[in-house]
């Protein structure tokens, strides 16, 4: 069972909390996961432990995958985890660090976070440049052909990547766009092993970026740090030269969330 209630005398997660712990364990294993999983971690009877995911996910903090048997964070759970990390003492410090990238760099700086279908932008600061590219906070954006998108799929286990793979639909969205899967799995292999993301016009035409991840305290993907400009000012080996210092600021926005 959770650490919290190990000294309970009964050896169990008071009644009123019950349905809190499951949505903190799920949303801690990262992976779907079956009642029958967390039924020894939280020492509930399986009955229980069904009428809790039941009513979680009719209410829509958790939502049932594909195999019809385990659950992951549903849109509520989701929009909450956004919320919460968007509080105002977070944002002020991360948007300051947002900030500083941009006049570094020169160049809009964003944070994205992974949502079922894509990558949507959470917080972003503007370059002083007249001519920008216009993607506001709440966009949402592919995982395929996006920097940030290509830099959460080089996170996940092969086995999920794979089956994404399997289901995705590679459309040719710009120029640079890598339709083809053998080569994507390629790109997003090599993201993984030098550790940020590029995007050479494969989004959009007449746009670069890179990203670089932003970790919890189990060193996993929750969000990306990019930058991304027009290529009338930067192509992307130029942007490529900054990612130093993006991986700097995402350990500075790390060190953040995990205060």
């Amino acid at each position: 069972m959770p650490d919290d209630f190990a000294n309970n005398p009964q050896g169990q997660i008071p009644t009123n909390l019950r349905l809190l712990v499951l949505l903190e364990e799920v949303a801690k294993a990262g992976v779907p996961v079956t009642p029958s999983a967390l039924k020894d971690t939280l020492n509930l009877p399986k009955p229980t432990l069904h009428r809790l995911f039941n009513t979680a996910e009719a209410s829509g903090f958790l939502q049932r995958d594909i195999d019809g048997k385990s659950y992951g964070p549903g849109p509520r759970l989701r929009q909450l985890s956004v919320n919460t990390i968007s509080s105002q003492r977070i944002r002020t410090v991360r948007l300051a660090i947002l900030r500083s990238v941009a006049e570094k760099v020169g160049e809009t700086c964003n944070i994205a976070i992974p949502d079922r279908d894509g990558m949507t932008y959470l917080d972003r600061v503007e370059t002083h440049w007249p001519l920008r590219i216009q993607l506001p906070v709440g966009t949402q954006v592919p995982f395929y052909c996006t920097a940030s998108g290509k830099m959460y799929l080089s996170s996940l286990r092969p086995a999920y990547l794979d089956r994404f793979l399997a289901t995705a639909t590679l459309e040719k969205r710009a120029p640079g766009t890598i339709t083809n899967k053998d080569k994507l799995k390629a790109e997003i292999e090599a993201t993984r092993k030098r550790g940020y993301s590029t995007d050479d016009q494969e989004f959009m035409e007449g746009m670069a970026a890179i990203a670089v991840p932003v970790l919890d305290d189990r060193k996993r993907v929750v969000s990306t740090l990019s930058v991304h400009a027009p290529l009338q000012r930067h192509n992307l080996a130029g942007l490529i030269k900054n990612a130093e210092a993006l991986k700097a600021a995402a350990q500075e926005l790390t060190e953040l969330i995990n205060s």
